[in-house]
């Protein structure tokens, strides 16, 4: 009886395959079999697939942070790859917007993968306000460690903290209702921020109520120079050692909140820093008016930009394909973000 070999066509072929991996191993034994080639495209494909996870990664929300006394969201992007200096910049949106929709339009996260930067985003809800509004007319909500602004100063902690952001690291956006909070944070907490970008916003303590909130919007209020100034004063506890800059940013066309807060707020931190106004230094715009007043040490201290043609909301570039738009973003040559980042985030 006769049997068939056992080293059939395909045994054969199998042996061979794993003889001729066997001896291109032996001869460069530094190399591991996930290296020979026919494993090099599947490590391509892990490397493409890692870059598009990146790219579509968005706003994570943290729970947790704290007592929480005004009932905000806390929401953080954190990029792949982080650069030093570490940094954080809190970013509070206007009304009507969510945290995301103001990061989609106005470019942060983009940036903030490109230099390797945190962000966090404190989002407003609609238990506390229909409209999404910070309610930066609410005393209790702007008081020093109390409502909305104690959530918030809750977060800039907890997110520093987790993330080693040093105290001289930390900067602050806010648009419309987000500017005159970032103001109230500004005003309380010094030490807290480097610098603070107040766009189409309105001075701290312009308001009390809704009522007031409107008038002051429309019409702005009036004060003299020294009683702006001495609600900041009062708002703090006097121990503060920093002087954080302020970058004034408003639109002369603003038909929701009128230039007249963009002036009442830059007369607000002129005087809370003792700077006179005649002080200013111009520099170039085509667009409308933009000066600076720095300290004894040549830093910046306040700016003022004022586009003449600029409605209400947050200037960002043009971009391709603008399906996308969000309310309140204005497509235009300026950056509100981008600027902010160049002339005070941008490490030296």
């Amino acid at each position: 009886m006769r049997f068939k070999n056992p080293l059939s066509p395909l045994s054969a072929l199998l042996k061979g395959q794993r003889r001729w991996r066997k001896m291109v191993k032996d001869a460069f034994p530094v190399f591991g079999l996930g290296d020979l080639p026919k494993a090099a495209p599947k490590a391509k494909k892990r490397v493409a697939t890692s870059k598009a996870a990146t790219a579509r990664a968005s706003l994570v929300e943290v729970h947790a942070f704290g007592s929480n006394p005004g009932r905000l969201r806390m929401l953080e992007f954190v990029p792949a790859l982080r650069r030093d200096p570490p940094t954080l910049v809190v970013v509070l949106h206007g009304c009507l917007q969510t945290a995301a929709q103001f990061d989609k339009g106005s470019g942060w996260s983009r940036m903030a993968r490109e230099k390797g930067f945190v962000l966090l985003y404190p989002e407003q809800t609609r238990q506390n306000n229909q409209n999404l509004c910070f309610n930066w007319f609410r005393p209790s909500s702007v008081a020093r460690d109390r409502g909305e602004l104690m959530s918030i100063r809750q977060m800039v902690d907890h997110c520093a903290t987790r993330h080693n952001i040093p105290k001289d690291r930390i900067f602050l956006q806010g648009l419309s209702a987000g500017a005159a909070m970032a103001g109230a944070l500004l005003a309380n907490y010094p030490d807290v921020f480097v610098a603070g970008q107040i766009v189409a916003g309105l001075p701290f303590g312009a308001a009390r109520d809704a009522m007031s909130a409107l008038h002051v919007m429309k019409s702005g209020a009036r004060r003299s120079d020294r009683e702006w100034g001495d609600l900041v004063r009062a708002a703090r506890d006097g121990s503060e050692t920093r002087r954080p800059a302020v970058s004034i940013w408003h639109g002369r066309a603003d038909s929701v909140v009128a230039i007249a807060n963009a002036e009442a707020t830059l007369a607000q931190w002129l005087d809370v820093y003792g700077l006179d106004f005649e002080a200013g230094v111009t520099r170039p715009a085509t667009d409308g008016t933009s000066m600076v007043w720095k300290d004894e040490k040549g830093r910046v201290l306040v700016e003022y930009r004022i586009i003449d043609a600029l409605d209400h909301g947050l200037p960002v570039p043009v971009r391709r394909g603008t399906a996308g738009r969000q309310p309140y973003m204005l497509e235009g040559a300026n950056s509100a973000p981008k600027q902010f980042y160049q002339t005070f985030i941008r490490p030296a």
